[in-house]
C-alpha cells in the first residue's frame, strides 16, 4: 500500500491511475491560450508600427534659419518625399517672448524625392527662432 508523501501513515492515491487532476488540464489550457493572445497582440502591435511607418510619405527637417529683417526669416529646409506625392511643410516663427509672429505653408512638388530649398517666412515682427511644424502630403495623405 502506498502513503503519501505528506502523511507517511495515511495511504495515497495509486500513481497514475487517475490521470492528471482537472487544475493542471485548466492550467495548460490557460497558458496556451495565454501564449496565443501574447503572439497576436505582438503580431498587431508590429503591424500598427509598419502601416504607421509605410504610410509616412512627407517628412523634412529644419536645417538652419536666418532672422533677415525685423519682418523676414530665411529658413533652410530639407523634405524627403515620394516622387509622385506633393509636400506640404508648415514654419512657425517665435518672438523673444515665445509668441507667434509668423506662420507659413510651403508646397513641395515634382518629380524630386529630396528637396533642399530656402523659404521666406513674412513676420509681423521681429523674431528670434523658427521651428518646423511637420510635412504632410497634400490632402492629408
Amino acid at each position: 500500500m502506498a502513503t503519501s508523501p505528506a502523511d507517511p501513515t495515511r495511504p495515497g492515491l495509486p500513481q497514475g491511475r487517475y490521470g492528471r487532476s482537472r487544475d493542471a488540464r485548466s492550467d495548460r489550457r490557460l497558458m496556451v491560450v495565454g501564449a496565443v493572445l501574447g503572439a497576436v497582440f505582438v503580431a498587431l502591435i508590429a503591424w500598427f508600427g509598419v502601416s504607421y511607418v509605410a504610410g509616412t510619405k512627407v517628412s523634412g527637417e529644419l536645417i538652419k534659419f536666418e532672422i533677415v529683417s525685423d519682418r523676414e526669416v530665411a529658413v533652410h529646409l530639407e523634405v524627403r518625399k515620394d516622387e509622385d506625392v506633393t509636400g506640404v511643410c508648415t514654419v512657425n516663427t517665435l518672438a523673444e517672448d515665445g509668441g507667434d509672429v509668423g506662420r507659413a505653408d510651403f508646397t513641395f512638388d515634382g518629380p524630386r524625392s529630396r528637396i533642399d530649398e530656402v523659404v521666406t517666412v513674412r513676420t509681423t515682427k521681429r523674431a528670434t527662432s523658427a521651428q518646423l511644424v511637420g510635412c504632410t502630403a497634400a490632402g492629408g495623405n
